[in-house]
């Protein structure tokens, strides 16, 4: 059996990133080792610490910078997380300065929004049923 251990997105600073991964969002940090330069820099949900994490990847180089960028500029999600609530979760994201480029919207049986994570990327947020 494979399973997803660990997933990234690229982030144009990796403190501001775990800052708002964190204190915004609400994960917990789970790595924080140096790695060169940079760090391997994971989060993870506070209900699942031994999920999947969530690696916060420096975009320290063109290829990662062009297509963080691009994401951005089509806006399309660099990724997506889920939720049981999505109206109270985007009411209080949104009362914690979070912009959102989407507000809950129905799609069918997803609900989905979309918000900036102040680090380059674009996340969306789901709520299926």
């Amino acid at each position: 059996m494979i399973s997803i251990a660990v997933t990234s997105v690229f982030v144009s600073d990796q403190s501001k990133a775990l800052a708002f991964y964190t204190d915004v969002l609400g994960f917990v940090k789970k790595t924080d080792v140096p790695a060169g330069a940079d760090r391997w820099l994971t989060v993870a949900p506070p209900d699942q610490p031994e999920g999947v994490e969530l690696l916060l990847e420096p975009n320290d180089t063109e290829i990662a910078r062009s297509y963080q960028e691009g994401l951005f500029a089509a806006g399309i999600p660099a990724t997506t997380f889920a939720t049981d609530d999505i109206r109270a979760e985007y009411a209080r994201m949104r009362d914690l300065g979070v912009v959102f480029t989407m507000e809950p919207t129905s799609t069918g049986p997803v609900t989905q929004a979309v918000f900036d994570d102040t680090c380059g990327n674009l996340i969306g947020l789901s709520q299926v049923g």
